[in-house]
C-alpha cells in the first residue's frame, strides 16, 4: 500500500524541463525573501537541503504555496513544489 501512494504520488507531479535551474532560481528567491522577512539568514556552509526545506516551510506558512499532505514532504517534493513557485513567479 505505501508503494501505491508513492507512486501515485509521483505521476500526479507536473513535469518540468528545467527543474534545476528553476529550484537554482527558487533557492535564491526563497533566501532573499527570508532575509527581507528578517526570519532567517542563511550561511554559505548551510546546505542545500536545509534551505530548500526552510524555505518551503516559511512560503507555506505565509500561504504562498499550498502545502504537501505531511505523508509525502520529501526533498524531491519540496524541491518540485519550489520549482513550480518560481515558475508561477516568472510567468505572472
Amino acid at each position: 500500500m505505501l508503494r501505491l501512494q508513492f507512486t501515485s504520488m509521483w505521476r500526479t507531479m507536473k513535469k518540468l524541463k528545467n527543474e534545476k535551474e528553476l529550484l537554482k532560481k527558487a533557492i535564491a528567491l526563497g533566501t532573499a525573501y527570508a532575509n527581507t522577512r528578517g526570519v532567517a539568514r542563511f550561511e554559505a556552509t548551510d546546505s542545500a537541503a536545509t534551505k530548500i526545506e526552510y524555505i518551503y516551510r516559511l512560503l507555506v506558512h505565509d500561504k504562498l504555496i499550498q502545502p504537501l499532505p505531511e505523508d509525502q514532504v520529501s526533498q524531491p517534493s519540496m524541491q518540485h513544489k519550489l520549482a513550480l513557485w518560481v515558475d508561477r513567479q516568472m510567468a505572472s
